[in-house]
C-alpha cells in the first residue's frame, strides 16, 4: 500500500468531493455517570449522570463523518417535529452539512439514548417508528434525489439502518437515477430484504448482516467470509462486497479480486458508529478516484481511530492524516 499516495489524497483531494447520504437519521444521546450502589426499589444499578452528549448518528453520523473530512455532503432523510428534530438540524447546520433533503413527517425523530457508567454501557432507549414512509414523503425524497444528481455528485451513500426510510422503492429509485448520471453507489445493508440493493456498487456489511440473509452461520475466517461475500454478489446482482469484521479487519471481494485487511493493532474500546466511518471514508475515496483496495485500505485506518473511542464518533481529516503518518 503506498501510503504516501493515500496522504496526499487525504490532504488534497477530500474537499472537492460531493456525496450525498439518503439513510436513517438519529440522534445518539449519552448519560455518562459513575455507580456506586444499588437501587432500594429494584435490583439494578444507580447510575449519578455526571455529563450528558448528544451526537449524530446512523446516517446522520455517515454525514458528519463526512463533514469532518472536508467533503461537501447532502443529507436525505426523516425527522420528527420534535426537540430531537430540532437538535438533529442544529448539529446538522453547525457541521456544514446541507438539510436540503431533510423531510419532517408525523413519526418522531430516530434517537438512541445510552446511560454509560465508567466505560460500561448499561442501559439503552429507543425512540422510533420504523413504518415505510407516506407516498407524499418518498416523493419528496425522490424528487430530492433528483435535483441533487442534477447538480452532479460524486457518489451516494444509502446508510439502511431499518428504520423506514430505504424501501425496496426508494432504493431501487436511487440505485437507478444515480447509475443514469454515472454516480457509483454504495449501500451500507440492513435487514435480510438485500433485493432492493440490486445493482449497487458496493455494500458493505459487517459479519453479523452477512449471517442475517444466510442459511449458515459464516464464521469470522477468511475464505468464509470471502465465499460468502461471492454468494452474496451472485444474489443480489450487487456488484462487490466489503465486509467489516470487527477485530479481523475488512475484506474486499471483487470480481477480480480478493483481499483481506488485518485491523491496526490498537485496544477496541467501542465498535459503535465504526461502519459508518468505514462507509464514508471508502466513498469518499471511490468517489476520488482510488482503486477499491486502496479505498478499503483508508477506510480501514479511520476504524482503527473510531474503534478506540467510546460512543459514536466522528474521524476528522487530521486524525485520518495522523494515523497515516504513523505508517510513513
Amino acid at each position: 500500500m503506498d501510503m504516501t499516495k493515500l496522504y496526499e489524497f487525504v490532504e488534497r483531494k477530500i474537499r472537492n468531493r460531493k456525496i450525498l447520504v439518503l439513510g436513517d437519521v438519529m440522534l445518539d444521546k449519552y448519560y455518562y455517570g459513575e455507580v456506586k450502589r444499588i437501587s432500594p426499589e429494584a435490583p439494578v444499578p444507580i447510575t449519578r449522570v455526571l455529563k450528558e452528549k448528544e451526537t449524530l448518528g446512523g446516517a446522520a453520523n455517515v454525514a458528519h463523518n463526512l463533514a469532518l473530512l472536508g467533503v461537501k455532503v447532502m443529507i436525505a432523510g426523516f425527522i420528527g417535529s420534535d426537540n430531537h428534530g430540532s437538535s438533529l438540524l442544529e448539529k446538522f447546520i453547525s457541521a456544514g452539512v446541507d438539510i436540503g433533503g431533510i423531510i419532517a413527517t408525523q413519526s418522531p425523530t430516530t434517537t438512541k439514548i445510552r446511560v454509560i457508567g465508567g466505560h460500561q454501557q448499561m442501559l439503552r432507549l429507543d425512540f422510533e417508528d420504523g413504518s415505510p414512509p407516506v407516498k407524499s414523503d418518498a416523493d419528496k425524497i425522490k424528487r430530492y434525489i433528483t435535483e441533487r444528481l442534477n447538480e452532479s455528485m460524486d457518489a451516494v451513500i444509502i446508510s439502511d439502518y431499518g428504520k423506514g426510510i430505504v424501501t425496496e422503492d426508494i432504493a431501487k429509485f436511487t440505485i437507478d437515477e444515480a447509475h443514469n448520471h454515472g454516480v457509483p453507489v454504495i449501500v451500507d445493508p440492513k435487514g435480510v430484504h438485500w433485493s432492493k440493493y440490486k445493482g449497487a456498487d458496493f455494500v458493505t456489511p459487517n459479519l453479523k448482516e452477512i449471517n442475517d440473509i444466510m442459511v449458515e452461520r459464516v464464521p469470522n475466517e477468511d475464505e468464509e467470509v470471502a465465499k460468502a461475500a461471492r454468494y452474496v454478489m451472485r444474489k443480489f446482482a450487487i456488484k462487490n462486497v466489503i465486509a467489516t469484521r470487527s477485530e479481523k479487519g475488512l475484506t474486499l471481494v471483487t470480481n477480480s479480486l480478493t483481499e483481506h485487511i488485518p485491523t491496526e493493532s490498537r485496544e477496541v474500546f467501542d465498535v459503535s458508529g465504526a461502519g459508518d466511518t468505514v462507509i464514508a471514508v471508502f466513498s469518499t475515496a471511490i468517489a476520488g478516484g482510488l482503486s477499491p483496495a486502496d479505498s478499503a485500505r483508508l477506510a480501514n485506518l479511520a476504524a482503527s481511530v473510531v474503534v478506540a473511542k467510546v460512543g459514536t464518533y466522528a474521524v476528522s481529516q487530521e486524525e485520518l492524516l495522523e494515523a497515516i503518518r504513523g505508517h510513513l
